[in-house]
């Protein structure tokens, strides 16, 4: 099997564009679930514009409530009821890697398997380890089935510059997830 591979020179929301087109290529190919992560609500809809009608089953994946600080939610209200009108989900909860083990950190100066975890997969970039955290979170919340060829989405701060193709699993059957294909990433 051979595959082309897109390397972005650098991470960011200029790669969006092309990633994108990634994404329906690889929907257009068979791929029935894709993940996208989504902070404030841009990527999603964009995401969610681009395979509306497609049959794909989109999930957009937010911050948790009070990432940012007490009461506050990223997703505005205006992007979550657009990603919603192009046939997207939205689920919003705790980031894996960034739980209750970051309030231990923080409190205990102390680092934590979640953490080792979060820093082994951002060796591959910031990216790749987001698309790994997206796809247990809609396992683990019934929005994509198990075991299952799920494309994810994500990238390095805004926009999108990473795409891969991962077996899915929930969080709780965490060294069943696999990264089978990356599609796309930037070098650094």
């Amino acid at each position: 099997m051979q595959r082309v591979v897109d390397y972005f020179q650098k991470p960011g929301p200029e790669n969006t564009p092309r990633c994108i087109q990634i994404a329906k290529q690889a929907v257009d190919e068979g791929i029935k679930h894709v993940v996208v992560a989504t902070t404030t609500g841009s990527t999603g809809i964009l995401v969610a514009e681009a395979l509306s009608g497609t049959g794909a089953n989109v999930v957009a994946v937010t911050h948790s409530a009070g990432f940012t600080g007490p009461n506050e939610i990223e997703l505005t209200e205006h992007n979550r009821q657009k990603i919603i009108s192009h046939g997207a989900r939205i689920y919003t909860g705790t980031i894996l890697t960034h739980s209750l083990e970051t309030a231990l950190a923080m409190q205990f100066q102390g680092v934590y398997p979640t953490t080792l975890i979060a820093m082994t997969l951002r060796r591959l970039g910031q990216g790749m380890k987001v698309v790994c955290e997206i796809v247990m979170e809609a396992c683990d919340a019934g929005m994509i089935p198990e075991a299952e060829e799920v494309l994810a989405v994500a990238g390095t701060g805004r926009g999108a510059d990473t795409v891969a193709i991962l077996r899915s699993a929930a969080s709780k059957r965490f060294f069943e997830l696999k990264v089978l294909e990356i599609l796309a990433k930037p070098r650094e």
